[in-house]
């Protein structure tokens, strides 16, 4: 973990009343963004870097003010600086979803519904000012296993065949998400806070917010790829949330499509953070997600993909026990 304190870090602080504070650098995720708690008194604030060109911290501070302005807890912003990278936010505490889990499992039908209400409460409002997923945004990331997966296990793919796989997977429910809802992306037990208690849930990370299909976010928060949900609550939860919102008779069929391409999209991700990023312990999480990824394959929905699976992955690898068990090409 990089410790040092961004250039530029104390006068923008100082211009905000925070610069007697003290600065605390906290670990990062997967991105390039960097976090920082400051403690000022009885005070506590969360500095971010994202500094241009590799990141940007517009589209974070544009989906923080919608959430927050329909309800929903995103942390406030108290200070921004977009051309240094800089936004000084809210404090949500250090309590996340996972760890409390960890420790109190007897709450976890009462967390993961509160956390479907929130999504519940996101999808009753009209579609934010957000770009909507296109199947070309799904194709790209679906991409991501081919190129980086298959390519580190030294696999020869049809790669004309797989985009064909999804466009017949998941052209069916493309015009089922119009208008939309807006979709977080990267809802999951790392990514809520139990900020003040098991139903005051905080937001983080939802800054590639789109406009697509209700079941994505569902699908990202009950087939978490770093933490187990248990099968059985999975489907509580998914037929709690059908229940409550009166979805259409293909949203369990199309829970399982985006489920799939999501997983795909992880491996695929898992893998580029250790080849391209040097973060290898993304690749832990990998059989976890291949589970979730068999689950789904076995859906009908996704016939076309499973049966690239079938022809192009090795037995040996479809098995999550193995995905990894292979020497990687470097």
């Amino acid at each position: 973990m990089d410790l040092t304190i961004p250039a530029l870090a104390e006068p923008f602080l100082a211009a905000a009343g925070w610069g007697s504070a003290a600065i605390e650098p906290i670990p990062g995720d997967a991105s390039a963004r960097r976090y920082f708690r400051l403690r000022d008194g009885s005070k506590t604030a969360m500095l971010m870097h994202a500094p241009p060109p590799g990141e940007d911290p517009e589209p974070f501070l544009r989906a923080a003010r919608w959430l927050d302005a329909n309800g929903l807890r995103a942390p406030e912003i108290f200070a921004e600086d977009v051309a240094q990278g800089f936004v000084l936010l809210q404090d949500f505490g250090e309590v996340r979803m996972r760890e409390y889990l960890d420790a109190w499992p007897q709450d976890e039908s009462e967390v993961y519904r509160h956390a479907i209400d929130a999504l519940l409460q996101l999808h009753r409002l009209p579609p934010g000012p957000f770009t909507h997923y296109s199947l070309s945004e799904y194709q790209r990331e679906a991409r991501l296993f081919v190129d980086w997966y298959c390519r580190a296990q030294g696999l020869a793919v049809d790669v004309q065949g797989w985009i064909e796989a999804w466009e017949a997977a998941l052209g069916p429910l493309l015009s089922r998400q119009r208008p939309g809802v807006t979709v977080l992306r990267d809802y999951h037990a790392e990514n809520i806070m139990l900020a003040g208690g098991l139903d005051k849930q905080g937001l983080l990370d939802f800054q590639d917010a789109l406009v697509g299909h209700a079941a994505y976010d569902l699908a990202s928060l009950l087939q978490d790829a770093r933490r187990d949900v248990d099968p059985a609550l999975e489907q509580a939860m998914l037929d709690y949330y059908i229940a409550q919102s009166g979805t259409d008779a293909h949203f369990a069929e199309d829970y399982a499509r985006l489920g799939a391409q999501r997983n795909a999209k992880i491996v695929g991700i898992f893998v580029r953070l250790w080849k391209r990023d040097g973060k290898p312990r993304y690749l832990e999480y990998i059989p976890r997600v291949w589970a979730l990824l068999e689950r789904d394959l076995a859906h009908p929905a996704l016939a076309p993909v499973a049966r690239w699976f079938d022809t192009h992955i090795p037995a040996a690898l479809r098995d999550p026990a193995g995905t990894l068990g292979g020497q990687f090409e470097a």
